[in-house]
């Protein structure tokens, strides 16, 4: 199961309009952080599949959201519920932390 690609575009409906929680990676290609949680990001998409929302969003393609929110450093995961930011997460963090703060959500 791979992420889900939100962009400026969708974020709006996927994200703030779901019924669901919505884990949103935001990264970039040339970010090596961003490579590191990729992996993880893909297992919890697998995992998480029908429980919540896992995707990724380029900040280079889509500057609208990422200015938005604030994003100032990648890889920063920011989790959605009821369509409001709920929690955070900077910076390359183990599997278990994101894990945590998103099941915080259910």
């Amino acid at each position: 199961m791979h992420p889900l690609e939100f962009t400026d575009a969708n974020f709006a409906t996927e994200v703030e309009q779901s019924d669901i929680p919505v884990l949103v990676d935001f990264w970039a290609v040339w970010c090596g952080p961003c490579r590191m949680i990729a992996p993880i990001v893909e297992e919890l998409a697998g995992e998480y599949q029908g429980k919540a929302k896992i995707g990724k969003l380029d900040v280079d393609n889509n500057p609208g959201v990422a200015t938005k929110f604030g994003i100032r450093s990648i890889p920063t995961i920011l989790i959605f519920k009821g369509g409001k930011l709920a929690d955070q997460i900077v910076g390359a963090v183990p599997k278990g932390v994101i894990v945590e703060k998103l099941n915080a959500q259910f």
